[in-house]
This record gives C-alpha cells, structure tokens and sequence, in this order.
C-alpha cells in the first residue's frame, strides 16, 4: 500500500537549471568538459544530458531519442551573482555507475579547469570529487558503493568525510577505455545539495510536508533527505547560509526537478502539499512548489 505521507521509493532527482551569465562558456564545461550531450539548444536555453536514458521529464531530444536531462543553462546575463552567503544551490551532485567512468571524469574536469577542484572525500557509501564550475556553482562527481555495504543504524545511514587521495585514485581507476568512452558513460544527477538558512525550517518543509524520508543529521548544521532508502536525494545546510532569507533571484540555481513515478504519485503529492498549506502550481501534467528560501522545485512523472 502506498503511504501517502511519503514520496514514492522510486522516486529521484532530474534536471537542475543554472542561470547563466555566459551560456557559451557554461555550455562548453557541462558539454564539452563533463561531457554531457546537448540535448536541445533553442531561445536562450541549453538542455544537457543523456540521450537513451529513461525517466525523463521531457521525453526526447532533437533527433527523437529517449533523453535523460541533467543540467539547464538558462541565460541570464542581466542577473547579478549570488552572495556565498546566500540561500541556493551548494553543489549538483553527478552520479556515475563506474569508478572508471568517474575518473575519467575528474581527470577531464582537473584538465581543462585545473584550478577549479575544491576537495575529495570518501564518505563510505560513496567516493566524491568537487570542483567550481566557470560561475562558481558547485559539482559534485561522485560514484556509489553497493547498498549492501552501507551501513543504517537506527534509521539513519552511516556517513563519514574520509580522505581520498585524488591522485592515488586515478591512478587505480583511469584506463584508456574510460578516456576514450567518456562523453557516453551512464549519469544521472544523483542528488542536490542545498544552502539553506536553518535546517529545522528545512526539515519541516523536505520530510514532514514534501515527504523526503530523514537519512542523517549533522546536529543543527545539516540533513540529508531521500526516497526509497537512498543515502541522500537531497541536502540542506548552513555552513555558509546561516539565517538566510528568501531569495532574490541572481545568477545560480533556478530550479530543481524531481522526477515521480507517474501520474498517480504526482496527484497524491499536490494533494499532499495542499493539505499542509503549500502554494502549489500545477498544469495537470507537473506541479511546482518554493521551498521556504523561495528555491523553485519542479515536479513532474517519468517518462518511460
């Protein structure tokens, strides 16, 4: 039976859109140095990703195939930028199925922009690298361990900062066919970390009203929410946000998609936020809601 208090377990992250100073620029780093295809590019917006990919919101890409958003470049050279201090976006997390794949990717990134890399860490369910990208949103690259080798403790999953040695790490995990395959290798944005003001307010509007389920705390710094027994779908902290308020809009993070099972959960989920008092904004086919810190969330089903 389906708990109507909670988002469905198959539920997961789709497009985030950036808006964009300099969409060239922008474009040439998701596209040409993460490698990801441009899936559409028409009136001031590029649309990266995946083609092939299931679960879309958006069905298919120029040429008809199944795409698989990721990021939205929203041009917007008359925004200003963003104070770190700010309400907003923390990082995009892009998520790959093989250490391989993953190092390929790193080693793209610390390539072209060798000074854009900010840290690694192993965090036992998963290893990461982090990096700027050209107008200082953050990315992560990371790859997931097994769910077998997680580890939950009263409800919430174990995760620690380790240190990864980014070199030692492409010298395991670099091969000439990742090089050579990157660009094609399977990603998805496998969770969005937010900068929020306070994370009781944060905890309140992502588990007991949207429907996340609570995986782990940082005391009062920050939580980390999911579906389906995922480590983290999303983050919120206050690490450098602390009592922000709502934002204005700048450059940076747009939007944020969730991508739901179908029609059906999408229905239960407006019925959901209506009930606890939400504005939603919903054309029959997907809905939008503001967090408190007015961060646009986009809700729509998969696309199979």
């Amino acid at each position: 039976m389906t708990d109507t208090a909670r988002l469905a377990a198959d539920t997961a992250m789709g497009a985030v859109t950036l808006d964009v100073a300099d969409l060239d620029l922008m474009t040439r780093y998701y596209g040409g140095t993460l490698g990801l295809d441009v899936l559409s590019a028409e009136g001031g917006i590029v649309v990266l990703g995946r083609a092939g990919g299931a679960g879309s919101v958006s069905g298919t890409d120029d040429r008809g195939r199944p795409a698989r958003p990721l990021v939205v470049l929203r041009h917007a050279p008359d925004l200003r930028h963003a104070s770190p201090s700010e309400a907003g976006l923390f990082h995009t997390a892009i998520l790959f199925e093989t250490q391989a794949a993953l190092a390929a990717a790193v080693y793209a990134v610390a390539q072209a922009h060798p000074g854009s890399f900010t840290g690694s860490s192993d965090h036992l369910v998963s290893q990461a690298f982090y990096f700027d990208d050209p107008e200082h949103n953050g990315v992560e690259l990371y790859w997931d361990r097994d769910r077998t080798e997680w580890s939950w403790v009263h409800g919430r999953v174990e995760m620690s900062t380790l240190f990864l040695d980014p070199n030692g790490f492409l010298r395991e995990h670099l091969t000439e066919e990742a090089l050579a395959a990157h660009g094609t290798a399977a990603a998805t944005v496998g969770h969005v970390h937010l900068s929020v003001g306070d994370v009781a307010t944060a905890r309140d509007f992502y588990v007991d009203r949207l429907g996340f389920d609570l995986t782990t705390t940082y005391g009062d710094q920050a939580i980390f929410v999911s579906a389906g027994g995922y480590h983290h779908h999303m983050a919120m902290n206050t690490w450098r946000s602390r009592g922000a308020g709502v934002r204005t809009r700048a450059l940076g993070l747009g939007q944020v998609d969730i991508v739901l099972p179908d029609a059906d959960e999408l229905g239960a989920t407006a019925e959901r936020l209506r009930h606890h008092g939400l504005a939603v904004r919903d054309d029959g086919r997907t809905l939008e809601v503001d967090d408190p810190w007015g961060t646009v969330l986009r809700l729509a089903p998969a696309v199979a």
